[in-house]
């Protein structure tokens, strides 16, 4: 098995547990129809998966290992949130607009549909 695959695997369990206990703690905290849980979530990490890949670019000792743990692994455990947005932020600075807003859009509004028909598919 390749390196690379244990590292994203550790790193997205751990993602993955961190995602549930602060997702629910928050939740308990703020009791509101608003879905507080998941967006701290995928805001936090979006923020991680961007410091990452900054600290990994300045950086030397920060090598591949480390980054794909980080943000394969620990963010994609933690919210495959935080890919899309840095996937975003890539592309406006490589200067792609236009693939950038059909991303964002396809993304958003193929992804509800998606969801809206796998509940009505399996729902009955």
């Amino acid at each position: 098995m390749s390196r690379n695959i244990i590292f994203v695997a550790i790193g997205g369990m751990f993602g993955s547990v961190l995602r549930y206990l602060l997702s629910t703690f928050i939740v308990q905290l703020l009791p509101f129809p608003f879905p507080f849980g998941t967006f701290v979530v995928n805001l936090i990490g979006c923020f991680v998966m961007g410091a990452a890949v900054g600290y990994a670019d300045r950086n030397l000792w920060f090598n591949d290992e480390w980054r794909i743990l980080i943000t394969a692994g620990f963010c994609g455990g933690f919210t495959t949130f935080s890919a899309f947005a840095f996937e975003n932020v890539s592309l406006l600075c490589d200067k792609n607009y236009l693939t950038f807003a059909a991303y964002v859009f396809s993304s958003v509004v193929f992804g509800i549909a998606a969801a809206l028909l796998g509940l009505i598919l399996t729902k009955g």
